[in-house]
């Protein structure tokens, strides 16, 4: 996922906050990528996700703090 930087920093932040330590990810992002884990491929189709969310403008995006106010 060399070519898409943007992607691959996503797929990084998510894999990080969601397999912190060893027991749940036996390797670090870097490894995962070269070996195509499960872990990584998890990470990259939720940064690809998430895109699809945060593409759109701030303004037609509904707020869920609104609701609770």
């Amino acid at each position: 996922m060399q070519h898409d930087m943007c992607l691959r920093a996503a797929a990084r932040a998510i894999y990080d906050a969601c397999y912190p330590t060893d027991e749940l990810a036996p390797v670090g992002f870097d490894e995962a990528e070269r070996y195509g884990t499960i872990h990584y491929r998890r990470a990259v189709e939720a940064a690809q996700k998430a895109r699809m969310h945060l593409a759109y403008s701030r303004e037609t995006q509904p707020c869920l703090f609104e609701m609770l106010a």
